[in-house]
């Protein structure tokens, strides 16, 4: 793809039926030169599944996670899914997790939200472990403790090796992060970082978060570590190739819904990490007003309010120059790949071939 930049097709979650057609898109992806394909969950179909399902035809794309939700599983299951599909894949599998939100993690998964930070890192730290197999893993934090020993336990837990061999001990963990804090840590204990409304304008927010990360004591791709170079940057959004103004307009148009469903309607009005990324990216008014009417159930008020600037931002719409322009713009300010949606095999190989 351009210079050092590719491509990945990201699959995301099923909505009320599997989708169809995906076989045909993954060829198309793997043929056209596309670096990686990514499967999504929410509250309905899983990550894996579908990435094996799917990767099971190919044989050089890479499979990856966009984003397995770290609350549906213990550590050690999802160090076993992963290494097993890596096994299957001949180490092709990209790990991506996140914490999601209160409203998923305590409604659907029934577990605890509090202190997100903390169990990410025990998270992570586990899955290393697993993935390394050179001691029995063990853990004393307070959110996943190896061997357990809290209420109910039997006390008869002991430290375990995977029975399998690991094929990759440093498989790439990349994590999905919005806030300060988080992304920082991201950047001092992952691979990768999948950020979410990622765009050029706001690139320039998370470049002090990311250097705060990177210059941690330890830090993975610090100084000390792997270097910053390796550190990947997966930004999400919707590239599509235009012809004219007009259609331009139809397709900006059509994105708005998405926009407002993200800034006012995901999460509850006390805790919307969305919502506090489009404020931290200055629209903190309209996503107060965007949130009060989706909430109040206004939904089409709310997607009237969204401005096309901002549509425009997020993703690159346009001719064919203006989207070699616009993904140059996007491989400047540090992103490693895109992640692309796309509808058929012929706009997969259209992109690949504007962008080759």
């Amino acid at each position: 793809m351009m210079r050092g930049m590719k491509l990945g097709l990201q699959l995301g979650y099923w909505s009320a039926q599997p989708p169809q057609g995906v076989g045909e898109l993954v060829a198309a992806a793997e043929d056209a030169g596309f670096d990686a394909i990514f499967t999504a969950e929410a509250w309905g179909s899983d990550a894996f599944t579908p990435l094996a399902w799917w990767g099971r035809e190919t044989s050089r794309i890479r499979l990856g996670t966009s984003i397995v939700q770290m609350s549906g599983r213990t550590p050690a299951s999802i160090a076993m899914h992963a290494l097993t599909l890596d096994h299957l894949t001949g180490g092709r599998v990209i790990l991506g997790m996140g914490v999601s939100g209160p409203q998923v993690v305590e409604g659907w998964y029934g577990v605890p939200f509090s202190k997100p930070l903390a169990r990410t890192r025990e998270v992570v730290s586990i899955i290393r472990q697993v993935l390394a197999r050179e001691a029995p893993v063990t853990n004393d934090g307070p959110h996943h403790p190896l061997p357990y020993g809290g209420p109910g336990a039997v006390g008869l837990g002991k430290p375990l090796k995977p029975i399998v061999h690991p094929l990759r001990a440093d498989l790439p963990i990349w994590l999905g992060a919005e806030g300060p804090k988080n992304v920082a840590q991201t950047a001092e204990i992952a691979d990768g970082w999948i950020p979410i409304f990622y765009t050029p304008k706001s690139a320039g927010m998370y470049q002090p978060w990311l250097d705060e990360g990177f210059a941690r004591p330890g830090a993975r791709h610090g100084p000390d570590g792997l270097g910053r170079a390796s550190f990947e940057i997966a930004a999400t959004c919707h590239l599509q190739v235009v012809d004219t103004p007009a259609e331009k307009q139809l397709v900006i148009d059509g994105m708005k819904p998405f926009v407002s469903l993200y800034m006012g309607g995901m999460g509850a009005k006390e805790q919307n990490f969305h919502h506090q990324v489009f404020t931290r990216m200055g629209y903190g008014e309209l996503a107060d007003e965007v949130q009060e009417l989706y909430l109040s159930g206004e939904k089409d008020k709310a997607t009237a309010l969204i401005p096309d600037e901002l549509v425009d931002d997020m993703h690159i719409i346009g001719t064919p120059s203006e989207v070699k322009e616009r993904v140059a713009q996007w491989e400047e300010t540090g992103v490693t790949t895109l992640l692309l949606s796309c509808r058929s095999a012929a706009e997969i190989r259209g992109i690949a071939d504007l962008l080759a």
